[in-house]
């Protein structure tokens, strides 16, 4: 009698073969010098990182606080001293800052509320002596862009070609940030706009299936998302890098 395949076994089948080249595709990411990256771009006034929700509530403290996500704060903090040594001026850090009757608390529970501890940039940033050049983009959803400044900001600084995007998550406003300053690129016809994501400076969470039954929400993988969703920024054009030096 034939064996009878279900639909999870048949996917993990189908699928095998492409989730072996995902991890050899992220084992084998480059690091790149920053350094060349400002030269490419023109100069250090071309270059911007961009730090999505670096903050208290994702890292330290608050229902979606994170161990992986507190553990890029070094290497994001090391990069942008990096870009500091380097002469590069524009530092933007689009952030949680929600209403406390957000319906995006629907999905993910109350988080990050506008004046909160949880809404403010974590100390290690605050703490560095230039932290005067940081550009705060406050946002109420997942996306950097709908219904922020960060399109202004884009108009006010047509000179910046590169964008480096860093911070969490990954899969959620990482990508949401990333996807859009490249496809705003590619829809205003710029083509010398590029998106970097070094994957030392990325993360997203971790809910395992069996705790998220418990729990009565949905599970996320977050080793899996995360290198799905790094490959798909780079499906679509983003640099995605091990690391900047």
């Amino acid at each position: 009698m034939a064996e009878t395949m279900t639909a999870p076994d048949t996917l993990i089948r189908t699928s095998s073969r492409f989730l072996e080249y995902l991890a050899e595709w992220e084992a084998g990411l480059a690091d790149r010098p920053l350094e060349e990256v400002v030269r490419q771009a023109g100069g250090p006034e071309c270059v911007a990182l961009h730090a999505v929700d670096v903050t208290v509530g994702f890292c330290d403290a608050g229902r979606l606080a994170s161990p992986r996500i507190a553990a890029i704060v070094p290497p994001v903090v090391a990069l942008f001293e990096r870009a500091h040594e380097l002469g590069i001026p524009h530092f933007v850090l689009p952030q949680d800052a929600h209403l406390p009757d957000s319906p995006e608390f629907e999905e993910y529970g109350p988080h990050c509320i506008e004046g909160s501890r949880e809404a403010q940039t974590v100390p290690e940033l605050q703490a560095l002596p230039f932290a005067d050049r940081f550009v705060n983009v406050p946002k109420r959803s997942i996306s950097t862009a709908i219904a922020t400044d960060l399109e202004a900001w884009l108009v006010r600084h047509p000179r910046v070609t590169r964008h480096v995007v860093v911070g969490d998550c990954t899969d959620i406003c990482v990508y949401q940030h990333a996807m859009h300053l490249k496809m705003r690129a590619n829809a205003l016809g710029i083509a010398a706009v590029e998106v970097l994501v070094p994957e030392d400076c990325v993360q997203t969470y971790d809910l395992p299936v069996d705790t998220a039954r418990r729990a009565g929400v949905m599970p996320h993988d977050g080793d899996l998302l995360h290198q799905v969703f790094l490959y798909h920024m780079a499906l679509n054009g983003v640099q995605v890098v091990r690391s900047l030096y």
